[in-house]
């Protein structure tokens, strides 16, 4: 091989390899990561007014006190949740602390007695994004239970798996 041809050949290398790099390709890949993570996120909105039992029918227990002045959030991306309530001490003899949550759409809701330990309010959740849902407290007393000074509890709701 002389050295003419292989000046040649060095400048067609050279020729080619600036020529792919001067001409843009007409596509081009990357590679994007992703990931979406489990969201369970509860608010409520609000406090209840104060329940206050101070009146019955002759020959019968105390009235109810009701109140449904509050509301709650959800959202979740996850399948087969519920919503856990419970309160943070006992209440006192002869008293009872219900509360009913409005149930998101297709989701189950039931009234429940609270207590310190954790109780189902809404099960059969499944990926749901509402808000304005209904929370109602119903506060009774035996007569059993006398005066009983005013005090407060305060209550929990947890989103977690149904098992």
């Amino acid at each position: 091989m002389n050295k003419l041809t292989l000046t040649f050949r060095a400048a067609l290398v050279a020729s080619l390899a600036s020529a792919s790099v001067a001409f843009a390709a007409n596509s081009a890949t990357q590679t994007v990561t992703f990931e979406v993570q489990a969201i369970n996120e509860l608010s409520n909105s609000g406090n209840p007014g104060a329940l206050v039992v101070s009146t019955a029918t002759a020959g019968s227990e105390p009235d109810v006190a009701t109140d449904s002045s509050t509301t709650y959030a959800i959202t979740t991306n996850g399948t087969s949740k519920k919503i856990t309530a419970s309160i943070d001490a006992d209440m006192p003899a002869g008293v009872t602390l219900k509360v009913t949550l409005g149930a998101p759409a297709g989701a189950n809701a039931t009234q429940v007695t609270l207590g310190t330990v954790a109780v189902d309010a809404v099960t059969a959740i499944t990926e749901v994004a509402e808000s304005g849902k209904t929370i109602s407290y119903e506060l009774s007393a035996l007569v059993t239970a006398g005066v009983v000074a005013s005090d407060s509890t305060t209550v929990t709701y947890t989103v977690v798996d149904s098992i």
